[in-house]
């Protein structure tokens, strides 16, 4: 399965909620009713604020850790010899950054 932008929006908004700064005489009899939920449109901002940030960070070379989840590592590639599978011309790969994940052990025993 793989998780969309819209399934973390949908999490953020299901599972965060705000305590109401006023507690009305309904809610001492149900303090279930003391929280509001986190509205979509807000959840959906904090989800591309995350992603905004972890964009910048990784195009400037710098690695970002998320605790028990994983740590995304900028790499850089050497230009190196290769050749096109199709015809077996032989090329020059360019030098680049990727991208590579490492999961955290926390992650990998819940995953096992």
């Amino acid at each position: 399965m793989t998780v969309t932008k819209e399934d973390l929006v949908r999490s953020v908004v299901e599972n965060v909620r705000f305590k109401r700064p006023r507690r009305d005489r309904q809610r001492f009899l149900f303090p279930e009713f003391d929280y509001e939920p986190l509205p979509k449109k807000r959840a959906a901002q904090l989800v591309d604020a995350v992603f905004d940030i972890m964009k910048k960070t990784l195009e400037k070379g710098d690695s970002v850790l998320i605790s028990g989840f994983g740590k995304f590592i900028v790499k850089f590639k050497w230009a190196r010899k290769g050749r096109n599978p199709r015809t077996g011309e032989r090329i020059i790969l360019q030098s680049r950054r990727i991208v590579t994940f490492r999961c955290a052990p926390r992650l990998k025993n819940k995953i096992r």
